[in-house]
C-alpha cells in the first residue's frame, strides 16, 4: 500500500482514533475530522488524490512507520534523553511517585497533579499556552481549547471520557506567541511526537507534554448511555461530568452527572451502572491494538492511584511518572514548598496500580491481533505481541471484543439504557462470570507461589 491508501485503510478498519494530527499537518487541507455513526471522530476526505502524501507519517496507528519511529521505544530515544531508567512496561523515566496537589485536588478527578504542573509551567514562563480539553458547544460537550491564562486552567481540570480532536486547535498553533503545553492520552501524545519529528516548526512550539494514563477512548455513546441511566433523554442532556467524587468514600466510589433540559443535575453512582472498562463497552477498536499503558512519550505521565492505601481516600491520589528533568523538578519543588503531598513509588507498586491494563493490553494483544476482525496489515508494529495465554483468557478476550463491538451496534439502534441493558444482559453476565473465575484462579496461583517461594 502507498501512503494514501494506508490512510484510507486505517479509517476503514476502525483504526483511526480521531486525534486529528493528519488533518492539522495535511498541507492541502483535504482532510477534516468528522464524527462517525458510532460516536468517534474519524479522518474524513472527499478525494484521496488530494490528500497530502506525508499525512500518514503523523498517524499514531500508521501501519508502516519509518524505522526511526517504529514504536514508542524508538520515539522515546529521540525525546526523552534525560530519563536514565528504562522498564519495558513503564518506558523511559526518571522517577515514579504517588500523591496530590493541596490546592487542586478537590476540583480534579483524582489528585490534581496535572493542573498543578500546568500552573507551574505557566508561572515559570516555560510555556505561554496550554492545549487541553474544556467545555465545548452544546452539541460537542467537550473540545480541545487553547488556554492562555492560569485562571482558565481550573475549567480543564477533570477527566472527560468523551471523544475530542486536536485538528482545529493545532491549525492555529503557528499563530501563537511562545510555547505550548499539550495534554493528551497515549495515542494523541504519540501523534504529537510524530509531528515534532516531521515538522520542525511544530517541534519548536511544543514545550511540554502531559500524558493522561488511559483505559481506552470512549465513544460519544458512553455519555449518552450514562445520561439515559440517570433518567435524562439523550436528546436533552448537557454538561456531562464523568468523575464526581465522594470525598467521604473511596476513590472508586464516584458518580456520573449531567443536566436535564431544565438544567437540573441528575447523577448516578458508577458502582450501580456496572463495569464500563473491563467489559470494553463503547471503546474504540484502535484501543485494542495500543500497547502503551503509561503514555510513555510524555514529559509527565499522570493517572489514578488504583492501589492501597490510596484507593481508600475519596478525595483522590495520582500516580505519576516523570520523564524529563523539568517534570521531575516541578514535582520535587512542589513537595519541598508544601504545594504537593508526594512520596516516591517503587516500580513494583507503580506496576500494580495499572495491573489490569497491563493484563489486557499486553497479555491479550497477540490473541486480538490473530483473532480480531481488524486486518493485521493495518496494525502498527507492536512490542507485546508474543505472549501465549490460557484458553480461559482467550475466551475472555473474545467476549470483550464482542461486547465492545456489540455495545456500539446496539446503542446506535436503541438509544435507551433500559433497552440496551436488556439486550446486553446475557452476554455481560457470561463475561463477568468468566472474568470472576479468572480472578479466583489468579488469586489461588498467587497463594501457591507465595507458599513455594516462587
Amino acid at each position: 500500500m502507498n501512503s494514501k491508501a494506508m490512510i484510507k485503510a486505517v479509517v476503514e478498519n476502525d483504526m483511526c482514533i480521531g486525534c486529528g494530527m493528519c488533518a492539522a499537518q495535511c498541507k492541502t487541507g483535504a482532510i477534516n475530522m468528522k464524527m462517525n455513526d458510532f460516536g468517534f471522530y474519524n479522518a474524513n476526505f472527499d478525494d484521496l488524490y488530494e490528500v497530502d502524501e506525508n499525512a500518514i507519517k503523523v498517524c499514531p496507528f500508521n501501519p508502516k512507520p519509518d524505522d526511526k519511529v517504529k514504536t514508542e521505544n524508538e520515539i522515546s530515544e529521540l525525546f526523552l534523553t534525560q530519563a536514565n531508567n528504562q522498564h519495558d512496561k513503564i518506558g523511559r523515566y526518571i522517577n515514579t511517585y504517588a500523591g496530590y496537589s493541596v490546592e487542586h485536588r478537590l476540583t480534579s478527578s483524582s489528585g490534581g497533579i496535572a493542573t498543578y504542573t500546568l500552573t507551574e509551567l505557566m508561572r515559570r514562563g516555560e510555556v505561554q499556552h496550554v492545549i487541553s480539553v474544556k467545555n465545548g458547544q452544546a452539541t460537542k460537550h467537550y473540545q480541545y481549547t487553547i488556554i492562555s491564562s492560569i485562571d482558565e486552567l481550573v475549567d480543564a481540570a477533570k477527566t472527560k471520557y468523551y471523544p475530542v480532536t486536536l485538528a482545529d486547535v493545532l491549525k492555529d498553533i503557528a499563530k501563537l506567541n511562545g510555547k505550548v503545553a499539550i495534554v493528551g492520552v497515549a495515542c494523541f501524545v504519540k501523534a504529537i511526537r510524530l509531528a515534532q519529528v516531521y515538522d520542525p516548526s511544530f517541534n519548536d512550539k511544543v514545550g511540554f507534554i502531559i500524558g493522561i494514563i488511559c483505559g481506552g477512548v470512549k465513544s460519544a455513546f458512553f455519555a449518552e448511555y450514562l445520561a439515559s441511566k440517570t433518567g435524562v433523554s439523550v436528546k436533552d442532556f448537557s454538561q456531562p461530568e464523568f468523575r464526581i467524587k465522594d470525598h467521604n468514600s473511596t476513590a472508586a466510589d464516584y458518580a456520573y452527572g449531567c443536566l436535564d433540559k431544565n438544567n437540573n443535575q441528575k447523577t448516578i453512582k458508577m458502582r450501580n451502572v456496572g463495569d464500563m472498562w473491563g467489559t470494553g463497552l463503547f471503546k474504540a477498536n484502535a484501543c485494542d491494538y495500543c500497547d502503551d499503558v503509561t503514555t510513555e512519550l510524555a514529559d509527565l505521565s499522570v493517572g489514578d492511584a488504583w492501589l492501597e492505601p490510596y484507593v481508600r481516600d475519596g478525595r483522590g491520589h495520582n500516580v505519576l511518572v516523570t520523564r524529563s528533568l523539568l517534570a521531575d523538578d516541578i514535582i520535587k519543588s512542589g513537595f519541598i514548598n508544601g504545594a504537593l503531598v508526594i512520596e516516591e513509588l517503587s516500580e513494583n507498586m507503580f506496576l500494580a496500580s495499572q495491573q489490569g491494563s497491563y493484563n489486557h493490553r499486553h497479555d491479550g494483544l497477540l490473541y486480538r491481533i490473530k483473532h480480531g476482525r481488524t486486518d493485521s496489515r493495518v496494525i502498527p508494529p507492536k512490542r507485546f505481541n508474543t505472549k501465549l495465554i490460557s484458553p480461559l483468557l482467550m475466551l475472555i478476550q473474545s467476549m470483550r471484543m464482542n461486547s465492545r463491538r456489540k455495545s456500539l451496534e446496539v446503542w446506535k439502534e436503541e438509544k435507551s439504557a433500559s433497552m440496551f441493558d436488556a439486550r446486553m444482559k446475557k452476554h455481560l453476565y457470561l463475561l463477568r462470570l468468566f472474568t470472576r473465575f479468572n480472578h479466583y484462579q489468579r488469586a489461588i496461583l498467587r497463594r501457591v507461589n507465595k507458599i513455594v517461594g516462587v
